[in-house]
C-alpha cells in the first residue's frame, strides 16, 4: 500500500450548497442562450429557487440536466409543478431523454451554454456569483485538518473544473487534485487515484456513485461515506448496504479517527 494518502470529496452538496447557483445559472443559460420558443421569462424568477427544482435536484447527475429541468419548470405550456413533479422523477432519465429529442438538443450542447452562463456571470460580477454558494464549514475545517496530518485532499465533481477551482479559491480551500467532468468518471478517477495513493475515503451525496464505486473491483477497498446533509432523496439514507456508511457533519473527524 502507498505511503501516501488521500482523501476524496465530492463538491455540490458536500463541500458547498450550490442550489441557488444552479438555479440562477441555468435559468439565465435558458434565458440568454436556449432560444427555445416553449418558455417566457420573467425577472422575478431569480429571486427564488422553487420546491420543485429542489426536490428535482438529487436525481440530477450532470448540469446539463438541469437546464432541462428549469426549461420544464418555465415552460408555458403544462409545465413542471409540485403536482406533477412525482411523475416525472418516476422516469426520470427517460424523461431526460424524451426532452432533449423532443428539442433535438445534444447533451453536450447544454453542457457547454450551462458553462458558458457562469463564464458570464464570473465575467459580469464574479463576487454576485460566488456568493450563490453556501459552504459547509464543518467540511472545510475536516480538509484543512487533513491538511496538518500531510493527508492529501481530492475533489472529483460534475462540475467544470475552473468554475470549482474559483470557489475553493475563494474559500481558501487548495486541494492537491480536482477533477471535473472534463476529466471522465468518479469511477476511472478513483481507479487511477488508487494506483498512487492510499484512498482513505471517498465523501459523496449521490448514493448511486458510491454504490458502483464499491461494485467496482478496482475501488471497492475505499471507505465510502454518504453526505446526510447534501442533495438526498428521501430513501437514500435507508437500506444502505456494500460498506457504504450514512455521515453526519458532526462526524466528519471519526472518519479518519482525527
Amino acid at each position: 500500500m502507498s505511503s501516501q494518502k488521500i482523501f476524496l470529496f465530492d463538491f455540490d452538496g458536500v463541500i458547498v450548497d450550490g442550489m441557488h447557483e444552479y438555479w440562477h445559472s441555468s435559468l439565465l443559460a435558458c434565458e440568454k442562450y436556449l432560444n427555445s420558443p416553449y418558455i417566457s421569462f420573467d425577472q422575478e424568477l431569480y429571486k427564488r429557487v422553487p420546491n420543485t427544482f429542489k426536490e428535482i435536484r438529487p436525481w440530477v447527475k450532470y448540469g446539463w440536466e438541469m437546464i432541462l429541468i428549469v426549461h420544464e419548470i418555465i415552460k408555458t405550456k403544462n409545465p413542471l409543478t409540485n403536482n406533477n413533479k412525482d411523475d416525472f422523477i418516476n422516469n426520470y432519465h427517460q424523461n431526460c431523454k424524451n426532452i432533449l429529442n423532443y428539442n433535438s438538443w445534444i447533451a453536450e450542447d447544454l453542457q457547454k451554454i450551462l458553462d458558458e452562463s457562469r463564464k458570464y456571470q464570473i465575467d459580469k460580477d464574479f463576487k454576485s456569483w460566488v456568493n450563490l454558494h453556501y459552504p459547509f464549514f464543518e467540511v472545510i475545517n475536516f480538509m484543512n485538518e487533513l491538511k496538518k496530518r500531510e493527508i492529501k485532499t481530492g475533489i472529483i465533481t460534475t462540475k467544470g473544473k475552473i468554475f470549482a477551482e474559483k470557489i475553493l479559491k475563494q474559500l481558501n480551500i487548495f486541494p492537491e487534485f480536482i477533477f471535473g467532468y472534463e476529466s471522465g468518471t468518479k469511477i476511472k478517477i478513483a481507479e487511477k487515484l488508487t494506483r498512487t495513493y492510499e484512498v482513505l475515503g471517498f465523501i459523496e451525496d449521490r448514493k448511486r456513485t458510491l454504490i458502483n464505486i464499491k461494485k467496482n473491483s478496482e475501488t471497492s477497498h475505499i471507505k465510502c461515506f454518504l453526505a446526510d446533509w447534501g442533495y438526498l432523496k428521501k430513501s437514500d439514507r435507508y437500506n444502505l448496504s456494500n460498506g457504504i456508511k450514512l455521515l453526519r457533519l458532526e462526524n466528519l473527524k471519526e472518519t479518519v479517527a482525527i
